[in-house]
Order: C-alpha cells, then structure tokens, then sequence
C-alpha cells in the first residue's frame, strides 16, 4: 500500500502537464470546429468529414510511428547509456519524414476521394479544402509528435515544458480562428480561415520546442549526428506500425463510424462531430495517464525495479476508473444543453442529447483501454494492442453497429451501440493482460536490448569524437607531466 500511495503521487505528478498539453493540443482542433460549425450545419459537416480524412490519413499515424518511443526511450534514459535517447529519436525523424509523402499525396487528391466515397459535393469540396490548408502544418505536427522525446527531461523530468508552450499557442490559436473566420474584412477569410489557423498554430508550437531544445535542455541524452542513425530503422518501423495499429485503429474505427453517419444525412454526420469532439476531449485525461504510465513503468524497467513497476500498472488502472466516472458524471448532468456549445440547429441538439447517456457509459472502458494501452506501449507489447483494438472494432464493434444502424433502423444509436460494445471486450481483456505480466521478464528483454545496442559498430562522427576526446586527455596528462617535471627540478636544485 505504500507503494502504491507514492505511484499514485507520481503517477499524478506526470499526468497533470500531460493531461494539459494533450487538452491544449486537441482545443488547437476542437476550435476550428466551434467557430465553423456556426457557420451553417453543411459547414460542420464538412469540417467533421474534413478532420475525420486527417485524422485517418494523417495525424493518427504520426501518432502510432512516434508511440514507439515510449518503448525505447524511458528505459534508455534510466539506463548507463542515456545518449541513446538521441539515438533513437534521430532514427524516428528518417522514419516520419518518409512516411509524410503518401499523406501529401492522400490530401491534395481528397475531392476524388470523398466524391468516389458518395459524399454530398459540396460537403466533399469544403472538406478538401479544409485538408489543403491544414497540410501547411502537417510537417510541423509530425516534429511535433517527437519533440516531446527530444529530450529526456521533456518527456521524463518536465512533463512541464510542452505544456507551457502549448499554454501560450492555444490562447493565439483562439483569436487567430476568431479574426480568421468572423474578424473584420481585412482579416475574415470564412471557411478556410480554420484550417490557416490550425496550421499556424502547429508551426509555432514547433519553432518555440526548438527554441527551447537549443537554448535551455542540456546535452546530457544528445549524440552526434552521423550514418548510425540510418541504422536499425526496421525496428522502429515495426515498433511504429504496431503502433499505429494499437493507436490508429481506434481512431479509424472512429472515422469509420463518422463516414457511416454521414451515409445518415448532415444532421447525423453534424451530431457525430459533435459527440466524436465530446469524447475526445474527455479522452484526452485517460489518455495522458496512459502516456505517464507508460513514462513511468519504462523508468523503473530501466533500473531493474520489477515489482514496484507492476504496482504502477495496477495503479493507473484505479485512477483511470475514477477519471472515467467524473467524466461520465458530466455527460448526465448536462446532455440537454451540451450540444449548444457547437451548433443552434434543434435537431442537432435534440439527437447529442438522446445518445449522450450512453457516451457516458462509453467513458468507463474508453479510461480503462487507454491506460491498459500505455501499459502495453511501456512493455514493446504494440503489436498485441493493435490485434486487440483491431479484434474489437472491426470484428465486433463496427459491424454490430452498422447491423444496428442500418438494418434495425437504430441509426446513429446503432453505431454508438456497436462503439461502447468493442470497448467494454477491448477493456476487459486488456486488463487481464496487463495483471498477468511477468515483470521480472519484462526487466531482462530491457537489459537485452541495451546489451544489443552497446555491441553495435561505430561510425565516423563517432570515432571523431572519441579521437578528439583522446587529444584532450593526452593534452592534460602533458601538462601534468611537466609540471611534474618542473617540480622535481625545482627540488632538486633547492
């Protein structure tokens, strides 16, 4: 028990600034969808359609490939080799920047692609043009996703830094949106004035984590740049695309749901924006706790702490049923005006708050899989998440829900139904396998691998550098000699 009080004030202690910065992060979108959606029904759609073909294309896959750090990096910054987390976060850069041609590609090109989906034309022309601005800060988005490992500290340490940057971006990111898409005429651009300020709003988050990387975090976990970080780059991919299973399954699945609902009739697909934001926003708390989950148990695995690692893991798994409770409090209490805050339309308003009851009941295991997932990410486990987000949704979840949906008529209840039904299976067995783990074991293939990587060769930056080392201490032991040398002439004479 004493153990697990201090898990919890740690746990805690790295969740909060992590909590705020995935909040933050997410306010960068959930505004463009506030200030579009009052522009006309059609508009939200559009914008739902829009972020639900980035999100599917784009942002969740960034997110997977960069999860892969949280297996690498924890331990290796808690291990004798913290220079690795350098190393390794050099690698994931080669990795995202070639995976960023095929979005490109997906999102100038998304007109053809809603219209062969069926969707309505103007919806799929508002929606392309949405994806056509936003793209302006998708390279900065993916940097963004390993900024947070630049630096041990950042990530392990001062859970605090990102939160501060993205504390000063989310404010300007509210006005840009303002003046963009309602400001006075030199300024209001309308529809894409969204997009533009997503955009621009990403980009500073980048140049001010620069600012900070050079300036302010010590080269404690840098390594020089040279050929090695062309090297191992499969095992990244593996571990990322793992991670985009376990990651970005959830959210297609998601996306899949939002293109059924747009099968449904603006409204329908205007209501899905509406709870899809809902849920995400209330995600984001259960989420960051996964993420200092995953943070803290590869900390301990590092320093060959097996047992207290394991009482971690039982511990984010109480405070991820507590959060989820709170959360679904929320959605009780306020599911007749909630939907107000993104559209006037009644319909609207009427259907959020019919579905929003079971939204509430959809929290309790939506927590529960999020942190299990961090748990998985903590022990290299990506691969065995994905197949179990992939289990739930596309083998149970979706199809139950388009059944529902379309041949009993439930519609947008139907879809919903499917959802909370592939996160109670994905959140029960997640937990049992997390309870199950053999943490001594999990301690081993941690040691296993930095013995791996000590044995690597090494290449010319590299040698540079310990050549230059050498000169340096050979200059010392030189002046060393002489001033021994001068001293024994000098006792000698006297």
């Amino acid at each position: 028990m004493a153990m697990f009080w201090e898990e919890l004030r740690i746990l805690t202690k790295y969740a909060l600034p992590v909590f705020g910065t995935h909040l933050l992060e997410y306010s960068l979108v959930i505004v463009s969808v506030i200030s579009i959606g009052h522009l006309s029904t059609n508009a939200l759609a559009a914008v739902s359609l829009g972020s639900m073909t980035a999100s599917v294309s784009g942002f969740s896959v960034l997110q997977g490939f960069s999860s892969a750090l949280d297996t690498m990096l924890p331990s290796a910054w808690t291990s004798p080799h913290p220079q690795y987390v350098g190393l390794w976060t050099q690698r994931m850069t080669v990795v995202m920047s070639v995976s960023l041609i095929p979005m490109f590609l997906i999102w100038w090109n998304a007109e053809t692609i809603l219209l062969f989906l069926r969707q309505e034309p103007e919806v799929a022309h508002l929606a392309s043009t949405y994806l056509r601005w936003v793209s302006l800060g998708l390279p900065a988005y993916a940097f963004n996703c390993i900024s947070r490992y630049l630096h041990p500290f950042i990530r392990c340490r001062l859970f605090a830094v990102p939160t501060r940057i993205i504390f000063i971006v989310a404010p300007l990111n509210a006005v840009l949106n303002y003046l963009l898409v309602w400001g006075p005429k030199p300024f209001r651009l309308g529809f894409i004035g969204a997009p533009l300020a997503t955009a621009i709003s990403f980009n500073l988050v980048s140049v001010m984590s620069i600012i900070y990387g050079i300036f302010f975090v010590d080269r404690t976990a840098w390594y020089p740049l040279s050929r090695r970080m062309f090297t191992s780059l499969g095992v990244l991919v593996q571990l990322g695309l793992s991670g985009v299973g376990q990651t970005a399954s959830e959210w297609w699945a998601w996306e899949l749901i939002g293109l059924a609902a747009s099968l449904l009739g603006p409204v329908a697909l205007a209501t899905q924006s509406v709870l899809l934001v809902s849920a995400s926003t209330t995600f984001q708390a259960p989420f960051a706790l996964g993420v200092a989950t995953s943070v803290r148990i590869g900390n301990l695995l590092g320093e060959r702490k097996a047992k207290r690692a394991g009482i971690a893991a039982k511990t984010s798994i109480i405070m991820a049923l507590v959060l989820s409770m709170v959360s679904s409090a929320m959605f009780l209490i306020f599911r007749n005006v909630w939907a107000y805050l993104f559209n006037d339309d009644p319909e609207v308003v009427g259907l959020v708050a019919s579905i929003l009851p079971l939204v509430a009941l959809f929290q309790v295991f939506d927590g529960n899989a999020a942190v299990t997932a961090g748990i998985l990410r903590a022990r290299g486990k990506q691969f065995l998440g994905a197949l179990l987000n992939l289990s739930a949704y596309y083998i149970i979840g979706i199809p139950f829900g388009i059944w529902l949906a379309f041949s009993w008529d439930m519609k947008l209840h139907g879809l919903w139904y499917g959802l909370t039904i592939s996160l109670v299976y994905c959140a029960v067995l997640g937990t049992i396998i997390c309870l199950r783990s053999d943490w001594d074991h999990e301690v081993d293939k941690v040691m296993d691998r930095l013995k791996a990587e000590d044995k690597a060769p090494l290449y010319e930056a590299e040698h540079v550098e310990i050549l230059q080392n050498i000169c340096r201490a050979q200059e010392i032991l030189g002046k060393y000699e002489n001033v021994k040398v001068d001293a024994e002439e000098g006792e000698q004479n006297k």
